[in-house]
């Protein structure tokens, strides 16, 4: 079971969490959702569901950076300018 409440409501009664699966927290003035409240039971699979997020994101960042890490290595060090045009020409030209 779900519900919206406000922090005033789970202020002044702490225990109204615990016959939710997850709760939405908003404001109340702005109807601004402020948070999430997720019971114990669902949250192995929420933590699992967010650090496969996190992962693919900064996977995704990592990829993007890979086409420079060659030069940071040191791998066109002995190469003039038009060799390494050349050679990434050659790679990307997919």
């Amino acid at each position: 079971m779900t519900a919206r409440l406000g922090v005033r409501e789970i202020v002044r009664n702490f225990n109204i969490l615990e016959n939710y699966e997850y709760v939405e927290i908003e404001d109340k003035k702005s109807h601004a959702l402020k948070g999430l409240f997720v019971s114990a039971a669902l949250l192995e699979e929420v933590k699992a569901f967010i650090d496969a997020k996190l992962a693919a994101e900064k996977q995704r960042k990592l990829d993007a950076l890979m086409p420079f890490v060659g030069m940071v290595h040191g791998a066109f060090d002995t190469l003039d300018t038009q060799a390494i045009k050349a050679i990434k020409q050659e790679k990307y030209r997919d």
